[in-house]
């Protein structure tokens, strides 16, 4: 099919557009064909637009991130530009995943170079129309990075409500500077949202091994639930402490604190509050298929002190709030539990990523449901929330429903420049309790990094 470059010469939101391309190099790294996808942003610039091009990482052609149209839109939010265009090999026939990917070891930065040159005659053309005014564009090429070394798939499977899944192992590099050669990694991503990893965790080896990872296919691994290495979740862990008096008095008592989890994913967040922290806990989750994906990959043990349901999270909260005003006794049915918890903790996106990763669902940010989960929370309960903000608008509307239900808010900064966490309190923060007899603070600042707590931060 041929196409004609006018089309490219104005900007429409939404719109995508992929076509072949006669590779200008030779490089024994490169098809003889480039697959070329231009995307428009979905917001109408108000200025000059902007233009820039990124070149598919080498051997990572069928990833959902650089193979699928929301993979495109995701990348696109995530930069700003009014057109983005990707250039790379052409994925392999088909819509699999091929079994493993290795990161080429040989520099081709010459090619990169090459390649960038030769091309810049086809992205003038491909510029809109608006940005020539003034001579030729800069167009410059962005470099997509992540510390993956090797992958291997372990799973696709589909979802009833979150569609394709995939559960993949990796090798990463060192990049908190543990002096470990490597590490290992399971990750739970949907196709729906492909850059979005929905859960991370630790994983060794069942027989230790020298050998070189490039035999990772046969090579099986174990979870380690111990420990939490995705990025925002020791940060909503570390909550907690702000709470810490009050729940060393439950252990005190005799009594296991409760803690909702509302969004499962893997299950990562749900193991460590019951081995690490002793919690009972309750978890919602969406899909069925993702619980077992949970159960047999990521650690994630059905016992009495760890439950979970499948249902909309959202609902499970009203209904919840409803059987604590009615008085009923403690349950745990298919559609709510009937006791009030000590926290509440929320990791949910919202499933429509067109105008990029939003958390918490718009839907959640409501009254009635922060009303009901108020309502589910103890006295000093406290509610806590990942939030990715699509915009400083949302990040204010959030903080002012919040602060119109809740009596404190706090917030942590994760660091990565994506995440906050947004913690709600029912009643005032009581005067910390003396450390010296506080067994759960210890016991916290073992399991997490100290520089989350002390960067809480009252807002």
């Amino acid at each position: 099919m041929s196409i004609d470059k006018g089309i490219f010469e104005d900007l429409h939101p939404f719109r995508f557009i992929s076509f072949t391309f006669p590779n200008p190099t030779t490089h024994q790294l490169s098809d003889q064909l480039l697959r070329i996808a231009v995307l428009d942003s979905p917001i109408q610039p108000t200025d000059s637009p902007r233009v820039a091009a990124i070149l598919v990482p080498t051997n990572r052609e069928n990833d959902w991130t650089f193979s699928t149209e929301t993979g495109h839109r995701q990348l696109i939010n995530s930069t700003g530009l009014s057109r983005l265009v990707l250039i790379g090999n052409l994925p392999t026939d088909g819509d699999h995943l091929p079994q493993t990917y290795e990161k080429p070891i040989c520099n081709h930065e010459k090619y990169r170079s090459e390649l960038e040159e030769v091309l810049f005659p086809l992205l003038v053309a491909l510029s809109p129309k608006c940005s020539l005014k003034d001579g030729l564009p800069e167009v410059p090429f962005l470099c997509y990075e992540d510390n993956v070394i090797r992958s291997r798939v372990v799973e696709v499977c589909c979802g009833v409500t979150v569609g394709e899944i995939l559960v993949e192992d990796v090798e990463i590099e060192d990049a908190e500077n543990t002096g470990l050669k490597r590490e290992y990694r399971r990750r739970l991503r949907f196709k729906r949202m492909p850059n979005l990893i929905q859960t991370e965790i630790s994983i060794v080896p069942v027989i230790s091994t020298s050998s070189d990872f490039a035999n990772m296919r046969e090579l099986e691994f174990k979870p380690e639930v111990t420990v939490l290495v995705h990025p925002y979740l020791p940060p909503m862990v570390a909550s907690l402490s702000l709470i810490s008096s009050y729940i060393e008095e439950q252990f005190q008592s005799g009594l296991r604190p409760k803690a909702l989890c509302i969004g499962v994913g893997g299950g990562a967040l749900l193991s460590f509050l019951k081995t690490q922290l002793g919690f009972e806990v309750m978890g919602v989750e969406e899909d069925e298929e993702v619980l077992r994906v949970a159960r047999q990959y990521f650690g994630l043990e059905s016992a009495e002190v760890v439950r979970v349901l499948v249902g909309d999270g959202l609902q499970v909260i009203n209904k919840s709030a409803c059987n604590v005003i009615n008085g009923n006794s403690f349950s745990f049915s298919v559609d709510r539990f009937d006791t009030k918890v000590d926290v509440i903790m929320v990791d949910l996106d919202a499933n429509d990523s067109t105008h990029g990763i939003v958390a918490p669902p718009l839907e959640f940010v409501q009254k009635d449901i922060l009303f009901a989960a108020r309502l589910v929370l103890q006295e000093l309960g406290i509610l806590v929330v990942n939030v990715i903000p699509s915009s400083i608008e949302f990040r204010t509307t959030l903080v002012n429903e919040f602060r119109e239900v809740f009596q404190e808010l706090y917030e942590i900064d994760v660091g990565n420049g994506e995440n906050i966490v947004l913690i709600a309190t029912v009643s005032p923060i009581r005067t910390a309790f003396n450390e010296c007899k506080n067994y759960f603070l210890t016991k916290l600042k073992q399991a997490i990094s100290g520089k989350y707590i002390d960067s809480i931060r009252k807002i």
